[in-house]
């Protein structure tokens, strides 16, 4: 099957898969519990549930593949074809009803991301990168700004609590960098890169399945996605992730990072 047809096929997976949390959205009465994972995440039975019918979903159409998700861990090898999977990418958002959470899958050959697929079910968006092709959004081509200089950019800060705890003097920075600014969180920020509606994402505590299915969108859209540092992401990543929308910002937004 062709990476093509493998984004194909999980965009509509996301999209039916989609179903799962729109009959929580907004019903209020879910059960929240609180993950032990240093950040008091919460999760709900949307969550769980979404993960189930999405690994269901791929366990059909990729019989033998390795699954990684965020609610039920690893299943199978992840050193062959794999899916990375996060069924619901910004649960606060979920929980207040903001529409602004998302779903995120990606498919990973020896641990390198081949394909990602975004989906924002409250809102009925679909985006898709493929390694070495195109990146979508509701099917249409999509691409990056041709901003070069970070003083014209558009810079969405996500987790500004998180950035400003670590390092005051960085979030200092960051609250004068660009031509605007916007705090932030989750997926949605990096995707709009991707389809050139902003410029740039600086991000930090992400998990895997956060940040490894972006990679194809952004990168297939023209833009740049890695760690603080410069370096490629992968499954060992240190979670600290930034997003431009060309080499010459990323360069500008390295040097900010570690100034």
């Amino acid at each position: 099957m062709s990476l093509n047809d493998i984004a194909n096929t999980a965009a509509r997976i996301a999209e039916a898969a989609s179903a799962v949390p729109m009959r929580y959205f907004r019903q209020g009465g879910l059960g929240i519990e609180t993950k032990d994972d240093g950040d008091n995440s919460p999760v709900t039975i949307a969550d769980r549930e979404t993960e189930t019918a999405i690994r269901a979903a791929l366990a059909h159409a990729f019989p033998g593949h390795g699954v990684f998700g965020e609610e039920f861990g690893t299943q199978g090898s992840l050193d062959g074809p794999a899916w990375i999977i996060d069924p619901i990418d910004g649960t606060r958002f979920f929980l207040t009803g903001y529409p602004a959470f998302g779903m995120l899958i990606g498919h990973l050959q020896a641990g390198v991301p081949q394909v990602g697929i975004v989906r924002m079910p409250a809102l009925g968006e679909t985006f898709a990168g493929i390694r070495g092709g195109a990146a979508t959004w509701n099917g249409a081509p999509i691409s990056v700004r041709a901003t070069t200089r970070l003083e014209d950019a558009l810079l969405f800060v996500n987790e500004p609590e998180r950035t400003h705890a670590a390092d005051p003097a960085l979030f200092a920075r960051l609250c004068r960098a660009g031509y605007t600014r916007r705090m932030s969180y989750d997926c949605y920020p990096h995707a709009m890169v991707a389809a050139g509606q902003i410029d740039a994402v600086t991000d930090m505590g992400l998990e895997p399945y956060d940040f490894m299915p972006l990679v194809p969108l952004v990168e297939a859209a023209g833009g740049v996605i890695t760690d603080w540092q410069g370096r490629a992401l992968s499954l060992g990543s240190d979670g600290r992730v930034v997003t431009a929308a060309g080499a010459a910002l990323h360069a500008q937004l390295l040097e900010l990072l570690n100034g």
